[in-house]
Parts: structure tokens; C-alpha cells; sequence
């Protein structure tokens, strides 16, 4: 994933200001995953919440004004990112630490009561991404929760297809430039979605209970489960 990294380290201060745009579906889409770990880590005290793919901290900064007793760990692969993200958090009052470091590569040794991850485990091959959701099982304590809110593949090429068309038109509608769906592109390049039903199995076999997908929308969904 270093290839993707130096993307996303090159483009880190235009991030953020064109997600709403790229992202038709942003409030829905970010706030489900909100709202499933804040269900789930309600009267827990002092959580421990990995996030996981964290750039910039939309999603951790979100938690953390949902979740304000939740103590966050963000890992990415560019530190540009990271540095937005801290400083996101540390305007949030939010307790916090940036890790550095491939979602290939071994995860912090936890035991996190949640771990979240937003529109990143997509960059990795199917394999890699099985080995992921075994890992993120292996760090959670027991009833402790796993959310992806990712891009998704298709369930059949022509399908697959149509997400691509919604998705364009939704962006237009949201009033996304060409330069936006430009920048858009050079960082999809990288991009290797699998099926909310193909991923939530690979959950299952992880060890995952109670795995469902919260929200859909065409190519954006919120999905995950629970650590036996």
C-alpha cells in the first residue's frame, strides 16, 4: 500500500474539502457508523477505539464528539494525514495517539473495545483484507465491535457499472468539479472493492457475530459485527 500512501500524502490539505461533494450519501454514510459504535460502547468508560485507515480523522473526529470518554489510536500509512487528523482531535479535546504504519502490516496490540476503519480497507487485494478482519478480531475484547464504512463492489459486472454512473451523477448533484472527480480518479486507480456480502462472510469465518451491513447506498456502505 505504499503507492497509495504517497497519494494520499501528496493531496492531504485539499482532502477534506471535497467529500461532501464526493460523497453524496456523507451524512447518512459517516453517521450510521457513528451511531452502531456509540450504541455499542455506551456505559463503557474510557474506550479504547482503533481507527484504522484514519486520514484525516473525519470518522475519528466524528466519534469523538459522539463518544467524548472514548480514547483514540489512528493509523495510516501518510503522515500528512495523521497530522491534520491530531490536530482535529487535539481541537476536540480529544484523548489521542497517531500511529504511522501499512494496514498490511501488524496492528497495535490492543485489546481496543471498537475498531472502525473508513473508505480504506478497499485499497487492499481480497487476500490482504481477509487477513485484516482476522487480525482486527484478534485485537478486539470479546463483545467488542468492528465497523467499515467503505466503497463497494458490485454483486455482477453490469450493477457494478451502475454504482459507477449513481455515484457520478450524485457528485454533480452535490456539486463536485472536474478538478474534484479528477483528484477523484487518480487515487480510485488504487482502488480494489470487493461485495458487502463477499466481506461480511470473510467476517463470519473471522470469528464476527452478528454481522450485517447498517447502511447502503449503491457503491457506499456501513458494515460489520461483533468479536465472539
Amino acid at each position: 500500500m505504499r503507492d497509495i500512501a504517497s497519494v494520499f500524502e501528496s493531496t492531504a490539505d485539499a482532502y477534506d474539502a471535497p467529500r461532501r461533494r464526493l460523497i453524496p450519501c456523507f451524512d447518512d454514510f459517516y453517521g450510521t457508523a457513528v451511531a452502531v459504535v456509540a450504541a455499542a460502547l455506551d456505559g463503557r468508560t474510557a474506550a479504547q477505539v482503533l481507527d484504522l485507515g484514519a486520514g484525516t480523522g473525519l470518522l475519528a473526529g466524528a466519534l469523538a464528539a459522539a463518544v467524548p470518554h472514548a480514547r483514540l489510536t489512528l493509523v495510516d500509512g501518510a503522515p500528512s494525514m495523521l497530522t491534520i487528523a491530531g490536530e482535529r482531535l487535539t481541537r476536540l479535546g480529544a484523548p489521542h495517539r497517531v500511529l504511522v504504519a501499512d494496514l498490511a502490516e501488524p496492528l497495535p496490540a490492543g485489546p481496543f473495545d471498537a475498531v472502525v476503519s473508513a473508505l480504506a480497507v478497499h485499497h487492499l487485494a481480497d487476500p490482504a483484507k481477509r487477513d485484516l478482519y482476522a487480525r482486527i478480531r484478534a485485537v478486539l475484547v470479546p463483545g467488542g465491535v468492528f465497523v467499515n464504512a467503505e466503497q463497494v463492489a458490485g454483486p455482477t459486472p453490469a450493477l457494478d457499472r451502475r454504482y459507477h454512473e449513481v455515484w457520478l451523477a450524485g457528485t454533480r448533484a452535490s456539486g463536485a468539479t472536474d478538478e474534484d472527480l479528477a483528484g477523484a480518479a487518480q487515487r480510485m486507480a488504487y482502488d480494489l472493492p470487493a461485495t458487502v456480502e463477499t466481506q461480511c462472510d470473510w467476517l463470519r469465518t473471522a470469528g464476527f457475530l452478528d454481522v450485517d451491513c447498517f447502511f447502503k447506498s449503491w457503491r457506499f456502505a456501513v458494515f460489520g459485527g461483533w468479536a465472539g
